[in-house]
């Protein structure tokens, strides 16, 4: 506050006191303070994000942040939300390290002091404890189990790791069904690295694909996670016998990285293996740089929980043109697509809450009965996408050096997780 002293006698001087003290209390309000309007003003709101834009392995997220960065632009051209501008500040780098992202998500809260943070997605953020106790939004990919069960965590495709008895997703099985002309007779092998994310993927998925119909030979979790094997036979020799002596129809591969599945599929190429390929990762125009990737990734199918960018979607082409003009020559990778999800969920949110903002009535209005669809990404439903996936996936393959739809976008019902 600021402004001359002035002398009032009396009871009036009292009065102005409690004037001023109220002013204050607003003011502070407004800039901060748990469940208030912090990073809110009357032409503001102010997020930021975090994503494992480096890492020792090469892993990155970064490109999170420019897909975040083309949807909240597009909003702010369009005059905001309600009359708010969203104020980005970019995306901390977690490294791949949860004491780091513990310490980005208290830097954005307590020194930047943000509204929400989008995007986060970082595979080992460390941050949601501090978030949730903080009553703070955040919004990205839930790959993990710390975002799972929280009021303040929201993943555009909802909770990857449901705890049984949860609902888990059936459209990857039901999609690839849909796709060979149904599951019948059909066996499925997969594969997973040892790794517990891997094979908790295992588990969720070998469950899509039996609900669908297909019959599962089995499920192989030996699989270092620190780096490729230097020899790929006995996986090979494994997946090639485990439908009664004779190769499976479809191998699903739960691995993390290019280079292992690279590696994993020419081995089964060798090997004369002529099934279906498919994984959750394929999806990334870097593979097409190098020949190798590209010839071992050939044929193979690869399931984005997202409308792929070749789609002819009105929402896709508007993706398309609000990164273009934001980066002009950017290459479309998944990471861009969940940031640009994330904030487009985060966007409508707000539009749902309403002109009187803050972060209680936000999280109100996002766990009370929120139901957002969208082609882009399927659906989201909350609080029920706290403990289970959003159900909606796509399809693309690699063919002839090109990724193609094999199955647009579509939603289906999840089942008990067993």
């Amino acid at each position: 506050m600021s402004g001359e002293a002035v002398m009032v006698p009396g009871k009036s001087a009292f009065v102005l006191v409690l004037l001023l003290a109220a002013g204050c209390a607003a003011q502070q309000r407004g800039t901060s303070g748990q469940g208030g309007a912090a990073g809110v003003t009357d032409t503001t709101i102010k997020v930021g994000g975090v994503l494992t834009k480096t890492s020792a392995s090469g892993y990155s997220t970064k490109d999170a942040e420019i897909g975040a960065k083309a949807r909240f632009e597009r909003a702010n051209a369009e005059g905001g939300v309600h009359g708010r501008k969203i104020e980005f500040l970019g995306a901390e780098d977690d490294g791949q390290d949860a004491a780091k992202g513990d310490a980005a998500a208290k830097k954005l809260v307590q020194k930047d002091q943000v509204f929400a943070l989008v995007p986060v997605h970082a595979p080992n953020f460390g941050g949601a404890a501090f978030l949730e106790q903080q009553g703070v939004p955040w919004f990205g990919w839930a790959t993990g189990p710390q975002w799972c069960g929280t009021k303040t965590g929201f993943g555009y495709n909802g909770c990857l790791a449901p705890k049984q008895g949860a609902g888990s997703q059936t459209w990857w099985g039901r999609q690839m069904a849909d796709l060979l002309g149904g599951a019948d007779g059909k066996s499925v092998y997969v594969q997973t690295s040892d790794s517990s994310g891997s094979k908790y993927g295992g588990t969720t998925i070998s469950q899509s694909f039996t609900a669908a119909g297909f019959e599962l030979v089995g499920v192989n979790s030996g699989l270092p996670a620190a780096a490729p094997p230097p020899d790929w036979l006995p996986y090979v020799n494994k997946i090639m016998t485990s439908d009664g002596g004779k190769p499976p129809d479809v191998v699903v591969s739960v691995i993390a990285g290019t280079k292992f599945n690279v590696g994993l599929y020419a081995a089964l190429k060798r090997a004369g293996y002529q099934g279906v390929l498919t994984d959750a990762t394929s999806y990334d125009v870097a593979i097409l740089q190098d020949p190798a990737g590209a010839r071992a990734l050939e044929g193979v199918i690869a399931a984005p929980m997202f409308e792929p960018f070749e789609s002819s979607a009105p929402e896709i082409a508007r993706l398309r043109q609000d990164v273009e003009r934001t980066a002009p020559g950017t290459a479309l990778t998944q990471h861009l697509a969940i940031g640009y999800w994330a904030a487009d969920i985060f966007l409508d949110l707000l539009d749902k809450t309403g002109e009187d903002l803050t972060r209680e009535r936000f999280l109100a209005t996002a766990n009370g009965s929120y139901l957002y669809e969208n082609a882009g990404f399927g659906r989201i439903q909350y609080p029920r996408d706290h403990s289970e996936p959003n159900g909606c996936g796509a399809l693309v393959k690699l063919e002839n050096g090109a990724f193609q739809v094999a199955k647009n976008m579509k939603c289906f019902d999840n089942v008990p997780l067993k």
